[in-house]
């Protein structure tokens, strides 16, 4: 399948565009029209109910435009190169209506967004059984950057031309290691691991909702072979990835369990820190130690007196100081998890390096907070 953007992709459907403005084509746009109006006043999105309909649009047209005479003594290619755009025309001016329409699609999208995230601080190609002599971290790149570019485009076709390049660039890998090292490789077995590996490294947006985009408005007729063979596989890591556990990535389970709470919590510093730095101001270099540079602190109501704070800004300073107290506490918390967890097994000592870096820096960020706190608190009293 041809890159979305290559010229091939494109002709397809302005060809079909320049047709339909033909007076001769007046009857099939007519059609394309009604089935649009009917649609959007269908009531409430059904993905799964617009899809059929979509589907039983797609082959009544198809006959339509066989013996249609704009489409006389055309070849296959030429026929399906309509209905190619044909999909992209009717799914593009749908695509608000079909993806990701549900509140149930918005929230998979966040689950696999979010458990991705959390793989990333530790999965690594042996943890999936990955070979060396497959680890390539050109083409796993190549591989990662045309996964994400998923959400580019409206068409289904386009959407699946996406996973298609990267399968391809993974297939391309398997061959060029099969051939120079003269080594028989086992299908499904070397390739759904690495694919699984790329879409961590890649967490593509609302990968759930593409996924189901995909299924249900691309054209039945060209889900077959190679290209159902690749989606069927990034299903597959799909799966996979909201299903995994310790053993699914060889290890422990308290060791996999470990690892994703090491993770969550280091999310929960990234975001912490990001969000309370743009609420108050505030920039994590105004709280290096090492320049001793604190000119740079700025903080809400600094320069305000007390008596000109409205209950507005008490009823905040109240959130911020139940903020600085919480996560101050949960950081304690898990700082002497961590520790003890340490001596339990060294094995774990990379990733209690990372937490306890983290757990430093968001510690002494938090400090100045209370310091600041203290200082309100008493100028108030």
């Amino acid at each position: 399948m041809e890159s979305p953007t290559s010229p091939a992709s494109r002709l397809d459907f302005y060809d079909f565009i320049g047709r339909m403005r033909r007076p001769a084509a007046a009857d099939l746009f007519h059609s394309i029209r009604s089935f649009l109006a009917s649609l959007s006043q269908a009531g409430e999105p059904n993905a799964e109910v617009d899809g059929g309909r979509v589907q039983t649009f797609f082959a009544e047209m198809e006959t339509a435009i066989r013996d249609h005479p704009l489409w006389a003594n055309a070849t296959n290619q030429e026929i399906d190169n309509a209905l190619e755009g044909l999909e992209k025309y009717i799914m593009t001016k749908l695509f608000d209506r079909a993806f990701a329409s549900s509140a149930e699609d918005a929230k998979s999208d966040i689950e696999i967004s979010e458990k991705i995230g959390l793989l990333q601080h530790f999965v690594r190609p042996h943890h999936l059984d990955i070979p060396k002599l497959l680890h390539n971290e050109a083409a796993w790149l190549l591989a990662v950057k045309e996964l994400q570019k998923i959400n580019s485009f409206k068409s289904p076709r386009e959407k699946l031309s996406c996973i298609m390049s990267c399968c391809q660039v993974i297939n391309n890998l398997l061959l060029n290691v099969s051939m120079s090292n003269d080594r028989t490789l086992s299908g499904a077995d070397d390739f759904l691991p690495i694919l699984i590996y790329i879409t961590i490294k890649a967490n593509p947006p609302q990968l759930h909702s593409n996924l189901k985009f995909i299924q249900l408005f691309r054209r039945e007729t060209r889900l077959i072979s190679e290209v159902e063979y690749y989606l069927t596989n990034l299903i597959s890591a799909k799966m996979f990835i909201m299903n995994v556990n310790g053993h699914s990535l060889s290890m422990e389970e308290s060791v996999f369990q470990t690892h994703m709470e090491s993770a969550k919590l280091g999310n929960h510093i990234s975001v912490a820190s990001t969000s309370s730095s743009q609420g108050l101001g505030t920039s994590t270099t105004g709280l290096n130690e090492e320049s001793g540079d604190t000119e740079g602190l700025k903080f809400p109501f600094m320069d305000s007196e007390t008596e000109s704070l409205t209950p507005a800004e008490v009823k905040q300073l109240h959130e911020l100081y139940r903020q600085v107290v919480t996560r101050y506490t949960l950081l304690s918390k898990a700082l002497r998890k961590k520790a003890n967890e340490f001596q339990a097994s060294a094995t774990w000592f990379r990733g209690f390096q990372y937490t306890l870096q983290q757990i430093f820096c968001a510690e002494r960020y938090l400090f100045a907070l209370v310091q600041w706190w203290v200082n309100v608190v008493t100028v108030t009293l």
